[in-house]
């Protein structure tokens, strides 16, 4: 026990002086050492990964997916003319098709992170419509519709070589990451690094490496879909920490560590949890 705090531990603060691309090494070097069992591409199905019974659950459920009718929706929604006779496929490259790898990225003109969720809605507003509620409805099944056209593509998160602000983004997020908050004190680490793999109540802990790849994702204890954005609100609301909003810069710090962590692993969204 204490030979695993200590590595932990060395493992934290070597982080804190590493680059993106040290962290990146450092935390999958971790997982290996924890998990010897999984190869890189098995972190894309989270928990099941880790937990035979559970998977095999999931690939039962798989043979007819809960979020079909996301997809249905989210396919005419994406195609549907908005008032201008514009429709979602305008405002992305490959006309929105097999993209979603590509999101987050650090937008150079505007300064900020863009996830494909902030620019489902910026595309709406350019076409002068009105913007949909970010953490669930509506525009889970056009995240889903797009996610599923991604499926295989590997998450291509990608920092600017020479840009000051990107990587202070990516380093708001890995601090977000690791920092302890809220009542019970808990950081995002301590329950998806510290004790990855260990039982919380009757739930085994996902490791954070892939938690980027299955969204949307339909919720089988809420009944419905729900975005990346909502899981990392649920979980602050779970430790009794301040609730950053969906698309909050927060929040999108966050989507950006853990995305560029992520790196190469295949899309596999959207998906169903427990």
């Amino acid at each position: 026990m204490k030979s695993y705090l200590l590595m932990c531990l060395l493992m934290l603060s070597s982080l804190t002086l590493a680059s993106p691309i040290e962290d990146r090494q450092h935390i999958r070097d971790f997982y290996q050492q924890r998990f010897p069992q999984l190869q890189l591409d098995d972190y894309a199905e989270g928990v099941y990964a880790i937990d035979p019974d559970a998977k095999s659950s999931w690939q039962a459920i798989e043979e007819f997916p809960p979020y079909e009718f996301a997809l249905e929706q989210g396919e005419k929604l994406f195609y549907l003319p908005f008032a201008n006779g514009k429709t979602y496929a305008n405002c992305f490259a490959n006309q929105g098709i097999a993209i979603a790898q590509n999101y987050p990225y650090w937008d150079k003109a505007t300064q900020q992170i863009i996830t494909l969720v902030s620019a489902i809605n910026s595309c709406r507003e350019q076409n002068k419509m009105a913007a949909l509620p970010y953490a669930k409805g509506e525009i889970n099944t056009i995240l889903a519709y797009m996610a599923y056209t991604s499926r295989g593509q590997r998450i291509n998160t990608q920092i600017p070589e020479h840009s000051e602000q990107a990587l202070a983004a990516y380093e708001h997020g890995k601090a977000y990451f690791y920092q302890r908050r809220g009542q019970l004190n808990f950081s995002c680490a301590s329950c998806h690094v510290d004790n990855a793999g260990k039982y919380i109540r009757s739930e085994i802990l996902s490791p954070a490496l892939g938690h980027t790849t299955h969204w949307p994702t339909y919720r089988l204890n809420t009944g419905e879909m729900g975005t990346l954005h909502r899981r990392f609100m649920v979980c602050n609301k779970l430790i009794r920490a301040k609730i950053d909003p969906a698309q909050s810069t927060a929040l999108r710090e966050l989507e950006y560590f853990l995305s560029f962590m992520a790196n190469g692993l295949p899309l596999n969204g959207p998906a169903t949890r427990k």
